[in-house]
């Protein structure tokens, strides 16, 4: 039954493309690991391969080593022959979810999260109204004095540890509208794409995202019928529902008539690019989808554009960066954060040794995946201790909540802040 779902669902003709060079080998955080050649993207694609050619039966193990896959996409700018295995990767746990029986109670999580919380952000205040007042009201600190939270696994005690201060109102209830003018001259009509998360749990960012790109002459939409992006479904199987959600952002950012698309989470932005080839068999959407998809930019390549540095304050401080998977490997950004950090009046950029190596969050890979994303993270914080740097900078939410939990890990609270690196330009352009 698997067999036939993946030969239904896979790109035959890329699963050929791979030549088995193993240069993808080396860049795999799984396969650097543990050594296993099915834990490498090659290895992974001769399994693919092997199950649509029927020489193989998907078995358990198969599906134990797609699952492994961080999704991280390092194989990518590597391959020589221009292998799209994110996109095969998501094909084939798209036809693994298709057949796959789950236990009860993680059909109930899958189900509210991916289908009755995450697309509706109406639900999502809400959740962030409650978790405002768990954490303002006294009673994050009688759970944590009791210590209700030892039921819990270790992996989810940890990222309530450093969870940020969640909003019950997003930025348009912030802004008072969906429209925020540009400050002088009008330079670019730019939407913003405000995520699920991200007003939630980084409203700041998202506040601070809006003035950076006001102040640098954009005038600011915040189309008010967007969703999710859908890359949590994407990456977890649920392809139908994250082309649902596609159509609906489409649909909101064409209708506002937009210059650029702005992201702030590389997550995000590297699904939204993909629009087009989500929808690509979509014959309604598809022009619309390539529309999108060519406008949609990270913050960063925004800024390092239109922003002068020369009006910064001074911050005297050793900077690192640990470069978002999905930002470099998907939107192909890698000089654009460096160089507005690199331009910070004072600072000392430190180059962070493996900072395009995965820390372990790959979205929720942390959580379902505890001991190889604990074994990356602590490897990675080794690295990031090296620098001596008073703060990390990264620019994707999952990664940013990764260091912070790295450094409680580490022992390094009091010596070094994990920053956003929206927060920390808007913390060096106030005036």
């Amino acid at each position: 039954m698997l067999k036939e779902a993946l030969v239904n669902k896979l790109d035959y003709d890329e699963l050929s493309n791979c030549m088995r060079c193993g240069f993808c080998q080396p860049a795999c955080p799984t396969f650097r690991e543990t050594g296993y050649e099915a834990a490498s993207p090659r290895g992974r694609i001769a399994l693919m391969k092997a199950v649509a050619d029927g020489v193989m039966e998907p078995d358990k193990d198969f599906v134990d080593q797609m699952n492994l896959c961080l999704g991280c996409r390092a194989c990518e700018p590597v391959c020589p022959a221009g292998v799209p295995y994110g996109q095969l990767i998501e094909q084939t746990r798209e036809a693994i979810e298709e057949v796959q029986e789950h236990p009860w109670w993680v059909k109930a999580v899958r189900k509210l999260a991916f289908f009755h919380l995450f697309p509706h952000q109406k639900r999502m205040y809400q959740l962030g109204g409650l978790l405002h007042f768990y954490q303002r009201s006294g009673v994050q600190k009688a759970v944590r004095k009791l210590r209700v939270l030892s039921i819990l696994p270790k992996q989810m005690r940890e990222m309530e540890a450093i969870m940020p201060e969640a909003s019950g109102k997003g930025i348009v209830d912030f802004f008072g509208g969906t429209v925020i003018p540009a400050v002088g001259e009008r330079k670019y009509r730019v939407g913003m794409f405000h995520g699920c998360i991200m007003d939630v749990l980084f409203n700041e960012t998202n506040r601070n995202t809006v003035r950076l790109l006001s102040e640098a002459g954009c005038e600011v939409i915040i189309a008010p019928d967007q969703v999710c992006c859908g890359a949590l479904h994407a990456h977890s199987g649920e392809r139908e529902q994250a082309r649902h959600l596609a159509r609906k952002n489409v649909a909101a950012f064409h209708k506002a008539d937009v210059d650029i698309i702005v992201s702030n989470a590389g997550g995000c932005g590297a699904m939204l690019q993909e629009y087009d080839h989500l929808l690509a068999e979509d014959a309604e959407w598809q022009e619309k989808a390539q529309w999108f998809a060519s406008r949609v930019k990270d913050i960063s390549e925004v800024l390092a554009l239109l922003v002068e540095p020369t009006e910064w304050q001074s911050l005297p401080q050793r900077i690192t960066y640990q470069s978002s998977c999905h930002l470099r490997n998907g939107m192909k950004v890698t000089k654009e954060p460096v160089n507005l950090l690199q331009a910070i009046p004072g600072a000392t950029y430190v180059q962070l040794r493996e900072g395009d190596r995965c820390c372990g969050s790959a979205g929720i890979y942390n959580l379902v995946q505890p001991e190889m994303a604990g074994s990356l993270l602590d490897e990675k914080m080794g690295h990031v201790a090296a620098t001596q740097a008073d703060i990390l900078v990264t620019s994707n939410p999952g990664c940013l909540l990764q260091m912070k939990a790295g450094i409680h890990r580490a022992g390094l609270e009091g010596k070094m802040e994990a920053v956003h690196i929206v927060d920390l330009l808007a913390r060096v352009s106030q005036k």
